[in-house]
């Protein structure tokens, strides 16, 4: 089924504060997005109806992203080191559903299984327990996973990277806009999908130069590469992050 183009996504409203209260807070720091343009007929087969692949100048765009989280915890609870403390790694795409642009994750590694069980039936996603090691010294990172999930397609990343000068504020109408200024995550269960709102200050970003990388992530979903060198952004200062509650959409 060919994709009909819509042009009434909502990209900055999204953006501010959801109305009630979080359930969870978390901070997210040293985040680095590797992405790669697609064809949208590559992932179409992938995503579930009716989400709609959201695109930019009519291309897919598919993401890896190793980062690491600290203070997770519910809201009114404060944050238990064994379990708020977390190396994670994401692969990812985009999608809309009725004007509301969002983030689909195809899988979600980490190197705390707690958090990784307690995500995958919280909010019905695709976590995945993993060995992980994130180092940085000065302007240099160097992250790697290994996937040990029980009956899991294995799943490698390995990456070194440099940090570079600060970027200035991602302009709305933007590629560096689409790909990163995301506040939704949609997630399918059965017959049903979800979405979950979340809430943070705007991504502050730097250039990134990539030393080196070897990945099986996206080979292990089924999905294309690309042998194009990917476009970097990395994070500059940590980001506190609220999570909403999922809600049934479909």
């Amino acid at each position: 089924m060919k994709q009909k183009p819509i042009d009434n996504i909502d990209r900055l409203s999204i953006r501010a504060r959801p109305s009630g209260w979080p359930i969870m807070y978390q901070s997210w720091g040293n985040l680095l997005f590797l992405h790669w343009p697609l064809p949208v007929e590559s992932l179409r087969p992938l995503i579930p109806y009716p989400l709609a692949i959201d695109t930019f100048d009519s291309a897919a765009w598919i993401g890896i992203t190793p980062f690491t989280m600290w203070g997770v915890r519910p809201v009114f609870l404060p944050p238990v080191t064994v379990l708020s403390e977390s190396h994670e790694l994401n692969v990812r795409t985009y999608v809309h559903l009725d004007g509301v642009p969002g983030i689909w994750f195809f899988s979600l590694d980490a190197s705390n299984p707690v958090a990784a069980l307690g995500a995958r039936l919280t909010f019905h996603l695709p976590y995945f327990h993993a060995r992980m090691n994130l180092e940085r010294r000065n302007r240099t990172l160097h992250f790697a996973s290994r996937r040990n999930h029980p009956h899991a397609a294995p799943a490698e990343f390995e990456a070194v990277w440099t940090v570079g000068e600060r970027l200035s504020p991602s302009e709305p109408g933007s590629l560096r806009f689409f790909l990163t200024e995301r506040y939704v995550l949609y997630s399918a269960r059965k017959d049903a999908l979800y979405r979950a709102r979340i809430f943070h200050l705007p991504w502050p970003l730097h250039e990134a130069h990539l030393l080196s990388c070897r990945s099986t992530m996206l080979g292990s979903q089924g999905l294309p590469s690309s042998g194009d060198a990917p476009l970097l952004h990395q994070q500059g200062e940590p980001l506190k992050v609220g999570v909403w509650p999922r809600v049934r959409v479909r």
